[in-house]
């Protein structure tokens, strides 16, 4: 009985093994190579479980797999990368569009909407997002992620900052008539002192958090020579000890910050990612240089909100706006790690995900480099070199297809055709 009992465990565990070692051959019209930036044509790519397994040319490939996808009439590229979205957050243009969101929505019902953001994403093309705050849910995109890991629901990779922490008062976006006798939520964990800002972020990680992300400045405002300035959010001793704390933590620090105000004391406390940056000049530049730090310009949203601020009486956005191609041109031409970064949920979940490339191309970038800010250079910023942003042997088999080339033509990257994330196809070619 007991031989029985061991050859029905070998066989099944001989059948699991096969199970598990399924193969699958792609073939590709055109593959983009984004660490030389150079496309290749008539490539196979073979895929083991989740991982690409090799690359080689059609005429030369002889394996057998078990199964084949023909993208011969298709240009493939790696799965794209967001450096700044927000899956629980549905656009808010206005501060009653956010005050909305926080007060009448529950958390579990904005954590269903974010299970249909994170799908949205995955069929967009961008098969890894870094989420950067849950504006006011909580540790919700802690169990988004979780749920996509664990393929309750579809989505990308995710890399999830939680809360994000700034000074009390100095994240003033529900409107200022609400009942002040009130405690209404807030969409950010607030501290004072840097007792307390240490306790934040260790709160932050020990509920599941990634990133760490800081609001460095507010207030923002043009001078007469068209500098910009702002009030910064923290003490020094504040915003070091959120710095200090992250770096101890192994973990790293992402900071809103928008001018030399932010940005520069950001950095010195140690973030290693700025986002937005609508008004840096040109000690930002130099600094963010020095030091390698990457600049996620989210330009489309910025462009996007700012007639309808304007409209409610705020005209900074297009003051950023105007001011926004010849910054972009200075920090490129620098050589500042430019990372794609959307915001979106800042804007309509519906709306193109893929729109930033289209300015970066418009303001001087190429076309290759601008995909490399979605692909090579945002995995470095991840931690993810060599597994994510590019197709190559040992890599994580996130996929993507596009039926033309978007090397010439980038707004194509607003038509992805077809998704694979982890070896698993969740989009197929009409």
């Amino acid at each position: 009985m007991r031989k029985i009992f061991s050859f029905f465990i070998f066989c099944f565990c001989i059948a699991s093994n096969i199970d598990a070692q399924k193969t699958i051959t792609i073939k590709c019209g055109q593959l983009l190579d984004t660490k030389s930036g150079q496309t290749l044509s008539n490539q196979i790519i073979v895929v083991r479980n989740n991982k690409i397994e090799s690359i080689v040319a059609a005429n030369s490939f002889k394996q057998k797999t078990d199964s084949v996808i023909d993208l011969s009439n298709y240009f493939v590229l790696p799965g794209l990368i967001d450096s700044h979205t927000h899956v629980l957050l549905q656009g808010d243009i206005t501060s009653e569009d956010y005050a909305v969101q926080l007060l009448k929505e529950s958390i579990p019902y904005r954590a269903l909407r974010a299970s249909r953001s994170a799908n949205i994403s995955l069929q967009n093309g961008f098969t890894t997002i870094r989420d950067l705050e849950t504006e006011g849910a909580m540790y919700a995109d802690v169990d988004v992620k979780r749920a996509i890991n664990n393929g309750v629901i579809s989505g990308p990779r995710m890399f999830v900052s939680t809360r994000a922490i700034n000074t009390v008062g100095h994240y003033p976006i529900l409107p200022k008539e609400y009942n002040w006798e009130l405690d209404l939520p807030k969409g950010i964990q607030e501290i004072n002192g840097a007792d307390e800002a240490r306790k934040a972020v260790r709160e932050q990680i020990a509920h599941g958090a990634d990133w760490i992300k800081i609001y460095a400045d507010r207030g923002y405002y043009q001078l007469p020579d068209g500098s910009f300035r702002s009030l910064p959010n923290f003490t020094t001793e504040e915003i070091n000890a959120v710095g200090d704390e992250t770096i101890k933590s192994r973990k790293k620090l992402a900071a809103h910050a928008m001018t030399r105000d932010g940005i520069l004391t950001a950095i010195n406390a140690g973030a290693i990612s700025i986002e937005h940056g609508s008004g840096m000049d040109d000690e930002c530049v130099k600094l963010m240089v020095q030091k390698n730090i990457y600049w996620c310009p989210t330009i489309f949203v910025n462009e996007y909100v700012a007639e309808g601020r304007a409209k409610a009486g705020s005209i900074i956005n297009t003051q950023f706006k105007n001011a926004g191609p010849a910054i972009f041109k200075k920090a490129m031409n620098a050589g500042i790690k430019i990372v794609y970064g959307t915001d979106i949920g800042g804007y309509d979940w519906n709306l193109p995900q893929a729109k930033d490339f289209e300015f970066m191309v418009d303001w001087g970038m190429s076309n290759v480099k601008a995909i490399q800010t979605a692909t090579t250079v945002a995995a470095q910023l991840l931690d993810m070199d060599g597994l994510v942003g590019e197709i190559k042997v040992g890599a994580f088999a996130d996929i993507i297809a596009v039926k033309g080339d978007p090397t010439k033509d980038i707004k194509l990257l607003q038509q992805v055709q077809w998704v694979m994330k982890d070896g698993i196809i969740y989009k197929t070619t009409k």
